[in-house]
């Protein structure tokens, strides 16, 4: 799926309950994976609302970046931004909310309303943020063990902006210390707040996932900013843009040839179990009447096991549809394996006859 942004909408009232709870949650989660260029006016408003709720003087310029990365890189190549300011932007109004809510609440509401806003949240957008992270890492410092604790050091002083929405859709509320922090959530992405100088992110312009909520693509990159900064995945796994390219030219030699077993497991996923069976010329372990047991032997890893097993109801055009079910290693017999997809063993699967 591509994620696409929503209308910028302000957020207000108290903790998220109920129907209308749910549809504020997930306006937060809109914003998280908004795939659209910056509001770049509301979001520096936001940032100088940041600093005068925090009682500081507005920043004397805000400087935009394409990504996180070119972030990082002014960030470490400036000298007159001054110093770092994210306590009392971020990290004194973030505690003074929580402790408000916690007392109000108490310790069993805060966890239910947390669970209800933030927690819904928390794991997709979380995940995206590590990504990035790492994605940072390996452009900007490759193995330098020096530069990696640098530019770590850098991005853990970051506010994540839209990635915030966790946080921001548990605790903020009207008249918040965090309005400032809650505007740039829905207006661009992440920013560091120095003395002088605010840095503010553009969001991402493309963003793809599976139905798992996964970075996945296999067309190009799974996650791009406008600078070109970009993170490759398939089915939330790390690959390289070069890595994508190949699998339009795969062939089961090519497969069988690649030594990482994890991406081995990627190629086969997308040329496909049963079209690899085919092109490899393989023989079936086992055949009954549910189905037809396949093995793949694979180098220094498990073997892939699957039944292939013919839909009884046919397809409007009166053709029957066949799936693939992976099962075991250990699996025998194509009884054993269906009969496994529904938690049975062999002999207590007695699929039902059609009459």
């Amino acid at each position: 799926m591509t994620t696409q942004d929503s209308a910028a909408v302000t957020v207000t009232g108290g903790p998220a309950e109920g129907a209308d709870g749910a549809e504020v949650t997930a306006r937060w989660r809109s914003w998280a994976m908004a795939a659209v260029p910056a509001d770049r006016a509301a979001a520096e408003e936001g940032v100088r609302l940041a600093y005068r709720s925090a009682g500081l003087a507005e920043p004397e310029r805000v400087v935009w970046a394409g990504s996180p990365r070119e972030a990082v890189t002014l960030i470490r190549q400036g000298t007159d931004f001054g110093a770092s300011v994210r306590d009392a932007v971020r990290t004194a109004p973030w505690a003074a909310e929580r402790r408000r809510l916690h007392e109000e609440l108490g310790a069993t509401g805060w966890s239910g309303h947390w669970s209800r806003t933030g927690g819904a949240l928390w794991d997709s957008t979380q995940a995206l943020v590590d990504r990035i992270r790492a994605g940072v890492l390996d452009d900007l410092a490759g193995d330098d063990r020096a530069a990696r604790t640098d530019i770590g050091l850098v991005l853990l002083d970051a506010l994540l902006g839209q990635h915030d929405a966790p946080w921001l859709a548990a605790l903020h509320s009207e008249g918040s210390a965090l309005a400032g922090p809650a505007q740039v959530c829905r207006s661009a992405g992440w920013w560091w707040p120095f003395e002088r100088t605010a840095v503010v992110c553009e969001r991402p312009v493309a963003l793809h996932r599976d139905e798992a909520g996964r970075l996945d693509h296999g067309a190009g990159p799974a996650l791009e900013f406008p600078d070109g900064f970009a993170l490759c995945a398939w089915r939330g796994m790390p690959v390289t843009r070069a890595f994508l390219e190949e699998l339009r030219t795969l062939t089961p030699e090519r497969i069988r040839a690649e030594e990482n077993a994890e991406l081995r497991r990627v190629m086969l996923e997308y040329y496909g179990y049963d079209r690899y069976l085919a092109d490899s010329g393989a023989k079936p372990l086992h055949k009954d009447e549910t189905g037809t047991l396949w093995r793949i032997d694979l180098v220094d890893d498990e073997p892939v096991v699957m039944v292939e097993v013919l839909n009884s109801t046919p397809e409007p055009d009166g053709t029957h549809r066949t799936y693939w079910l992976r099962v075991p290693p250990r699996t025998r017999t194509a009884r054993e394996g269906v009969a496994w997809t529904f938690g049975l063993g062999a002999e207590q699967y007695e699929p039902l006859k059609e009459t």
